[in-house]
């Protein structure tokens, strides 16, 4: 795996008709630098903070749900067996992205050196693997969850049959295997680019969209992959889901019950709001061109998307869910008392 940077060369971005890098004096480079949030060194300690106190609160609160959901016998159903594994997801999602800009390229600040804000190229590859993976994988598992309550509202005579044990652990291991198999494509692709510099990449993370702008490659066969993956990964499923929620909610409005129709939407709401919050700023990032404009707003959604969603999941399920409340009660009942 081989990274390329070109120097004392004008024509070093060109390339030539089929896409291939032209080749001049090149020495061999194995860094890249990220830059960070570099328009804000003044703010470097509150943002360090600031990123410590989510990361701390996003791994508790997602290890917390996982905790609830194999501890508590009354959260063994297929909900929450798909909210344990979106849990272990955002634990393992902001694993990838928040130690790293802990360690230096949080803000880009002009004090601190080059040195503390370089990662190596094979590093940068594996960072945008399990990050990629983690985003495609979340994906699938939002799809998985809202056909789990289409099943539930819409056809509940056949939800047990549907949602056996053995089709949870189907569906659940099919979306992992899918977003580790779709970000597999995608980080061969990249390994096998030119890189002519510069080796500097305006972003918080290893990402997609930034490392093939570096490239010298012609970029437009790497743009259609991403936008053909951003279609069947996030389009895609972003669609089905909004036509399982028409479905949804066209049949909780038929519940004669009020209390039946509160209850429906209680075990929907917080999922759909996941879903807009995820699906939107995700669709956004990486469907839309990226112009000199739309950069630093992209930056702010990859913050929202990756960063803030990890964090807010547990929060809207615990805090709109009655049965994870009740376990949380009776797990802190517990701790506090021992079992009665």
């Amino acid at each position: 795996m081989t990274v390329s940077l070109a120097i004392a060369d004008p024509q070093r971005n060109k390339t030539n008709p089929i896409g291939k890098p032209e080749q001049g004096n090149q020495t061999s480079i194995t860094e890249f630098i990220l830059l960070g949030f570099g328009d804000l060194p003044e703010l470097q300690t509150l943002l360090f903070l600031l990123f410590l106190v989510i990361y701390i609160a996003t791994v508790a609160g997602n290890v917390l749900i996982i905790v609830l959901v194999v501890a508590d016998q009354h959260l063994h159903t297929p909900m929450y067996f798909f909210f344990g594994n979106l849990a272990c997801l955002e634990t393992w999602y902001s694993s990838t992205i928040l130690p790293r800009m802990l360690a230096g390229p949080l803000t880009g600040d002009k004090t601190i050196s080059f040195r503390d804000r370089t990662i190596s190229f094979s590093a940068c590859l594996t960072q945008y693997c399990f990050f990629g993976s983690m985003v495609a994988t979340e994906c699938l598992l939002l799809l998985v969850m809202s056909y789990d309550r289409y099943l539930a509202i819409c056809n509940p005579l056949h939800y047990a049959a549907r949602m056996s044990s053995r089709a949870c652990l189907q569906l659940a291991g099919g979306s992992w295997i899918g977003g580790f198999l779709c970000c597999g494509i995608t980080t061969l692709s990249i390994s096998q680019l030119t890189f002519c510099g510069p080796n500097v990449i305006d972003h918080f993370f290893c990402d997609f969209i930034p490392l093939v702008k570096l490239s010298c490659n012609d970029p437009h066969l790497m743009e259609t992959l991403a936008f053909t993956l951003s279609l069947f990964f996030s389009l895609v499923p972003f669609l089905f889901i909004l036509m399982s929620y028409i479905f949804i909610i066209t049949t909780i409005l038929r519940i004669p019950s009020t209390t039946g129709r509160q209850k429906a939407f209680s075990t929907c709401s917080s999922h759909l709001i996941v879903v807009s919050i995820y699906y939107g700023t995700l669709l956004i990032a990486y469907m839309f061109p990226t112009t000199d404009i739309l950069s630093d707003f992209k930056k702010v959604l990859s913050v929202i998307y990756a960063v803030l969603t990890p964090l807010v999941n547990p929060l809207i399920y615990s805090l709109r869910n009655k049965e994870i409340q009740e376990a949380l009660r009776k797990a802190c009942r517990i701790f506090m008392f021992g079992p009665c």
